[in-house]
């Protein structure tokens, strides 16, 4: 295993997006995931519209220089140029893509992609975890939680009448259904399974095993990995994050480090949606040769990693052609099998993606291919 790590030869030199620590605020706008906490109300389609507005416009005059700052706005656009030289910056913001639809009513973990980094949708039909109130027509029986853990394994579902996918037969995968508190009449479930699952109808099935009746109350995502609730970040806190930077002096691209820092914070570098996935590194002469549509050859790799993936590692469905759940119709991501291995993801040295494809060689080999790109990034 080889690669040409030399940055000053032609073939070495740095390509791509730079790390993603020291991307400018536009770059972090144009290739980006927020970790959304989706309020009550809107639909999933209609916040991910307003975010791609808000970052769209905040793009727009972070573009512009402001007229009276002399020598600063000339930098300003300098520097803006310099990005949009560079393959993949420059595109502006001309979209946003949630990772799987939530009803108006359920509130939570919504990340969403902007700009370029909308191609990575498919790589995030990962396991879900929710937090659901079970309202039972009639008292709870004594073998509740038994009944319960029966549903965890595959299970048959049909979506609801009001789903936006086709209502055919298919199986859906409990991965653990825990009682969290219980009352007379009512129940805190936490349920971890696979994307496209509907909680609201594993509810009903739960009501006829119990023999009384039920429905699913409030309903809250609180994973959808790798993004969990111990960072959400709200509209409000979107809209602060980039009015802060709006009115920052004149450093970085127009913004002082520290801004971009506090940017970066709220919009993550877009690779943060790609933890849980096996990590290939390659030289930058390879990621060029990718860019032209080649795959990636064993003498480009530098390294392999396959993380530990603390709920997708119970299941081979990660990057599946899977339609929706509750969190609505999934986009398909290449793959047309669930039992295939996860979409891997290539970084250059630097730690920028380059593309996403499929292992279909060893690693650690000195010749042939070692992966087909399946979405090319840059």
């Amino acid at each position: 295993m080889s690669g040409d790590t030399n940055s000053g030869s032609e073939n070495g030199a740095a390509f791509g997006r730079g790390p993603p620590a020291d991307r400018t605020p536009q770059e972090l706008l144009e290739f980006g995931v927020v970790n959304l906490d989706k309020p009550p109300g809107p639909s999933a389609h209609q916040v991910s519209g307003w975010v791609r507005d808000m970052l769209a416009d905040s793009y727009g005059r972070l573009a512009t220089p402001t007229a009276g700052n002399g020598e600063n706005s000339t930098d300003r656009s300098q520097a803006s140029d310099s990005a949009g030289d560079r393959e993949g910056i420059g595109a502006g913001i001309d979209r946003a893509a949630h990772t799987g639809t939530l009803d108006p009513t359920v509130t939570g973990c919504l990340p969403v992609l902007t700009g370029r980094a909308t191609r990575l949708s498919g790589a995030l039909l990962t396991p879900k975890e929710y937090v659901a109130v079970l309202e039972v027509h009639s008292r709870l029986p004594e073998d509740f939680e038994s009944i319960v853990g029966g549903f965890v394994g595959p299970i048959y579902q049909k979506p609801p009448r009001k789903s936006a996918v086709s209502r055919r037969l298919r199986v859906r995968e409990v991965y653990k259904a825990d009682v969290l508190d219980a009352e007379e009449r009512r129940a805190l479930l936490r349920i971890e399974c696979e994307s496209g699952t509907y909680v609201r109808k594993l509810c009903h099935d739960l009501g006829l095993a119990l023999g009384t009746g039920a429905h699913m109350g409030d309903l809250r995502r609180t994973r959808a990995e790798p993004f969990g609730d111990g960072a959400l970040v709200t509209l409000h806190d979107l809209a602060d994050a980039l009015a802060a930077v709006e009115g920052a002096g004149e450093e970085i691209g127009g913004v002082e480090r520290e801004n971009a820092v506090a940017l970066s914070a709220v919009v993550q570098p877009a690779e943060r949606a790609l933890v849980h996935l096996p990590r290939l590194t390659i030289a930058h002469s390879a990621a060029r040769e990718v860019a032209n549509g080649a795959p990636v050859y064993a003498p480009g790799v530098l390294g392999y990693d396959s993380p530990l993936r603390p709920l997708a590692d119970r299941t081979a469905h990660d990057g599946a052609n899977r339609e929706g759940g509750e969190e609505g119709p999934a986009e398909d991501s290449g793959k047309g099998n669930g039992d295939e291995e996860p979409l891997v993801a290539c970084y250059t040295p630097d730690g920028a993606v380059v593309c996403l494809g499929e292992l279909v060689g060893d690693p650690e080999a000195q010749r042939g291919t070692v992966l087909d790109t399946e979405r090319v990034l840059v």
